[in-house]
């Protein structure tokens, strides 16, 4: 599975667990920065990751900021793309099976690293439902 992953300064240390953990799987891992904690705009990373998982559809994207809610926004402005903020296990469950949500963000200031670890291992293996839900998200 193809994963491509991002944050802004506040994320970036976070970032790195994630990826280490992630290493560690059946994964391919593509960080697209930043690379050091320096100050970014985090719109600038969303897009980034937004822009490669909407062009191949059976890849997700993780991000990482502050609160999870600025990524969010921002990539959930790239077509074809739903970024849900995830932090806690129901709500990152529903993310997928009822929204298909195809990027996870998560708040390094709200997040610790082993509940960000455990929704994205979450996030990554729970499949959509489909049927009812396939029309929702047809209309977003």
């Amino acid at each position: 599975m193809k994963i491509f992953i991002s944050s802004d300064h506040a994320g970036f240390n976070l970032k790195n667990e994630i990826i280490n953990y992630l290493n560690k799987g059946k994964y391919k891992i593509t960080n697209l920065g930043p690379y050091n904690d320096n100050s970014v705009d985090y719109p600038i990373f969303a897009k980034k990751v937004a822009k490669k998982v909407c062009k191949n559809k059976s890849y997700f994207g993780i991000l990482v900021c502050g609160s999870g809610t600025g990524m969010a926004m921002a990539a959930n402005k790239v077509k074809n793309i739903r970024a849900a903020v995830c932090y806690n296990v129901k709500n990152t469950k529903l993310s997928r099976l009822h929204n298909n949500a195809n990027i996870i963000t998560v708040g390094s200031r709200l997040t610790s690293k082993n509940l960000a670890i455990k929704l994205i291992n979450i996030f990554l293996k729970t499949k959509f439902e489909g049927g009812r839900h396939l029309r929702r998200i047809k209309i977003i």
